[in-house]
C-alpha cells in the first residue's frame, strides 16, 4: 500500500514537473502559449517591444527575450545596433489557494487531539478547533513583462552611449540561451 502511494506521488510529480515549462521565444499566442513577443513600429527607425513570459518564466529569461528580439528587429530592417529610449520590467504576483490532497481531518494517526476531565466525572477527548480550517497551501505565482521603446541607427554603435546594442553581438550572445518552441 505505501509503495503504491509513493509511485502514485511520484508519477503526479512527473507530470506537473512535465507541463511546467517556461515561455518559448516565439510571437505571442503562438500555439496557444501564455506569453511571447510583441512589437508596434512607431516610426520608420523606432519600435515598441515587449515580451510577456507565463509563471515559470524568470525575469532574466523574460529580459533576454525582450533585447533578442529587439536585435532581430533591427538586423530585419536593415540596421546594424539600437538604442533603448525607455525600459521597464513589470512583476503581476498573484496568490493560489490549493487543497493538500493528502490532508485527512480527523484522521486518527493525523492531526493533534488532547484528552481532558469533563466535568461530568469521564475522560472525553478534545480536537483542535482549528485543525481542519487551515488544509490548504499559498502559492505565490510570478509573472513577469518587459517593454521597451528602441530605436535603430546604422554604422558603428555610439560610444559611450550604455543603452546601446550592437544587434549582431546580441543575437550571437542570446539566441543559445532562449528556448526556442518545438
Amino acid at each position: 500500500m505505501k509503495t503504491r502511494s509513493l509511485l502514485m506521488v511520484a508519477a503526479a510529480a512527473l507530470l506537473v514537473s512535465a507541463c511546467a515549462t517556461s515561455t518559448a521565444y516565439a510571437p505571442a499566442g503562438f500555439n496557444g502559449q501564455r506569453g511571447g513577443y510583441a512589437e508596434q513600429r512607431l516610426e520608420s527607425d523606432r519600435f515598441r517591444v515587449s515580451f510577456a513570459g507565463n509563471s515559470v518564466t524568470s525575469r532574466e529569461q523574460v529580459e533576454m527575450g525582450l533585447l533578442l528580439r529587439s536585435a532581430e528587429l533591427t538586423l530585419e530592417n536593415g540596421f546594424d545596433w539600437f538604442s533603448t529610449v525607455e525600459r521597464a520590467t513589470d512583476r503581476d504576483v498573484s496568490y493560489s489557494a490549493f487543497r493538500d490532497p493528502f490532508y485527512r481531518p480527523y484522521s486518527p494517526f493525523w492531526g493533534p487531539s488532547w484528552r481532558y476531565y469533563h466535568r461530568r466525572g469521564y475522560w472525553s477527548r478534545w480536537n483542535d478547533p482549528f485543525w481542519g480550517r487551515d488544509d490548504f497551501d499559498v502559492r505565490q505565482i510570478d509573472r513577469f513583462e518587459a517593454n521597451a521603446e528602441i530605436v535603430l541607427g546604422r554604422g558603428p554603435k555610439p560610444a559611450g552611449d550604455a543603452n546601446a546594442f550592437d544587434a549582431r553581438e546580441v543575437v550571437a550572445n542570446l539566441s543559445g540561451r532562449v528556448t526556442r518552441p518545438m
